[in-house]
């Protein structure tokens, strides 16, 4: 939405202290100073000259959207292109200093591109709700492309922010964290070394500096301040949103922080123990979809029972130890079991899958599920991370290729490009899939040197369990996970949450700040996490409705804004064509779970969360 301009002097007054202070002036009253309330900006080409917040920023765009239009920097509109659901301003940040380096290197940076959506006056919500990012949350990820010639986002490809601005009508964001590269390539210097200003904003410093940008914007843009301001993030996302917790308590009201990435290093070096174990106990050759999703199968056929009936999916996978190795049905004819098919294993096989089960140990040796099944609160000596959960689709971490964020950070770690996958580019040599040649105990070096380095990586791993200052400020965090999450372990969230808890008094004693729910079946996002694509888990409601954001956001907001804490959660399975009818359960508040009492063990009713 247009507006009238202001007197130049006025704005200018406004917008070089848009940190928040003021402008003096005389109230013709004894002379006493006042400070003249802040006088809104317009959305035109005024902002890129007068919103001077300091130094090291620059406004690199500003365009008007208005409802209905659709939302494209250039090119021609198709059926498929997101539409301006009310009027709507970007504007698109770069925060200096950046990382000085070749032309060419992905290495080298402006600084941090940060996009802003402001929704218009009369539509904004007084909230600002913030997106994380995934993966390495570089500008070429998830709903952003890089604009040319800058690391920043660009509104060409349209995600979250603009439907949170458009529909919510909250002052909605995201940031490039100082890079535009979709893989690790950035985090290390053209003559190996690492990056570690590039860490440091990839970090901690892009996601600051995106609130304390937009917060200053919102003040410049409405002329007054928000009432809330919420961090959502999911993945990366969710390790941002602890970060932010931790290290810069004050920027956010609240925060909803799902199936976070922190410890970082430990469990993305793990990820890539599958293609390990593929390697030192196979000869290189992998189990093929086939195999993997039969024996994941099984598993869900030998824990998803409740009622009586199995669910195709696994509720608790804590009490989980199914064992192919002891499994005649999925075990091959000629290795004495009853699988003539395909998909069949030998007992090496089995044991394989044991240890991507169990996960990272020093050695590659695994325990029985029945000793061990990789849900303890304590790592052994030898388990370095956990293992992917039983009923989960393994097809991820464990297909024909690996997850190469996970060969990236293994190559940053040891300070070997060639490590990596050849997606990983730089200077003194690119990814050349050194990774397969990698020892068990290489690779447990590899996780132990992502510890010792964490002062260089700018602390990425996000595990301190100190939130008191967050908790001082009297502010509020979700945190959720899906239980057949299939890249980031849930045992990792479940383990740093008691780790808060012992540091800070206690589960009852975080749960006046700091929540937590475990979502059965649940994948790395909405969606069915379990092999058996005959699955049907209730999830949370993760669509935008028309006054708001997803059903976990709602919850969140409702806890800031009002008090109200959350407690069970009736969630449901999505309605489709070939299913509609939901299936519907009780999201329990950990550490209750849902146990089921009688009746259908597809209905809510039939649990009581203890």
């Amino acid at each position: 939405m247009q507006r009238s301009r202001t007197p130049r002097a006025t704005a200018t007054c406004l917008i070089i202290v848009a940190s928040l202070a003021g402008c003096g002036g005389d109230d013709g009253n004894n002379g006493t100073p006042v400070t003249p309330a802040p006088v809104a900006l317009a959305c035109d080409n005024s902002i890129t000259s007068s919103f001077k917040p300091d130094a090291n920023t620059t406004v690199l765009l500003v365009k008007a959207f208005k409802q209905g239009d659709p939302l494209l920097l250039s090119g021609t509109a198709t059926a498929t292109t997101p539409i301006a659901a009310n009027d709507l301003c970007v504007v698109k940040l770069n925060v200096g200093p950046g990382h000085p380096g070749p032309a060419d290197a992905l290495s080298t940076s402006p600084g941090i591109g940060i996009e802003i959506w402001l929704p218009a006056p009369v539509n904004w919500n007084s909230r600002i709700h913030v997106f994380g990012g995934g993966g390495w949350a570089g500008g070429n990820a998830g709903s952003i492309t890089a604009l040319a010639g800058a690391g920043v986002a660009s509104v060409s490809s349209i995600g979250a922010p603009a439907v949170t601005a458009g529909i919510e009508g909250a002052v909605s964001a995201t940031t490039d964290t100082g890079h535009t590269a979709s893989q690790g390539s950035f985090a290390m210097n053209p003559d190996g070394t690492i990056n570690t200003t590039l860490w440091n904003d990839f970090s901690v410093r892009g996601i600051h500096e995106m609130a304390v940008k937009t917060k200053a914007l919102t003040l410049a843009y409405y002329g007054k301040a928000q009432k809330f301001a919420y961090w959502d993030g999911f993945s990366t996302g969710g390790r941002q949103g602890h970060k932010e917790a931790q290290e810069n308590a004050a920027d956010f009201d609240g925060i909803l922080a799902g199936a976070p990435a922190f410890n970082w290093t430990r469990f993305i070096t793990s990820e890539l123990y599958p293609q390990i174990v593929y390697q030192r106990d196979l000869a290189g050759v992998n189990l093929t979809t086939a195999q993997l999703t039969s024996v994941s199968n099984a598993a869900n056929a030998a824990c998803d029972v409740v009622g009586g009936q199995h669910l195709n999916y696994v509720k608790d996978p804590s009490v989980c130890r199914y064992d192919p190795t002891t499994d005649a049905s999925v075990l091959c004819t000629a290795d004495g079991g009853t699988n003539a098919t395909a998909a069949c294993v030998t007992p090496t096989q089995a044991t394989v899958v044991n240890k991507i089960w169990y996960g990272q140990t020093r050695d590659g040796s695994v325990p029985s599920p029945v000793v061990d099944n990789s849900w303890s609160l304590t790592l052994g000596s030898n388990q370095l991370w956990y293992g992917l959960t039983r009923g989960a689709s393994l097809t991820a971490l464990a297909g024909a290729t690996p997850f190469t964020i996970s060969s990236d950070i293994t190559a940053l770690e040891l300070q070997n490009p060639t490590i990596a996958t050849p997606s990983f580019v730089n200077a003194t040599g690119n990814g050349a899939d050194g990774w397969k040649a990698l020892t068990y105990a290489q690779l447990a070096n590899a996780t132990d040197r992502g510890t010792a380095l964490q002062p260089n990586f700018a602390n990425i791993n996000t595990d301190n369990p100190d939130l008191s200052a967050f908790r001082d400020a009297g502010h509020k965090m979700l945190m959720y996970h899906g239980l057949a999450d299939v890249l980031i372990m849930p045992q990792g969230s479940v383990q740093y949450y008691n780790r808060v808890a012992t540091a800070m008094g206690g589960i009852a004693a975080i749960q006046s700040f700091y929540r937590f729910y475990l979502v059965p079946g649940m994948q790395h996002g909405l969606g069915n996490g379990s092999s058996n694509t005959a699955a049907n888990p209730p999830l949370p409601a993760g669509a935008l409705a028309p006054t708001g954001g997803s059903q976990l956001y709602g919850v969140l907001t409702e806890w800031v804004e009002k008090g109200i804490a959350p407690t069970r959660l009736e969630i449901a399975s999505p309605i489709t064509t070939s299913r509609p009818t939901a299936n519907t359960a009780p999201l329990c508040l950990y550490p209750l779970k849902a146990n089921y009492t009688t009746g259908d063990p597809n209905v809510s009713a039939s649990y009581t969360c203890a």
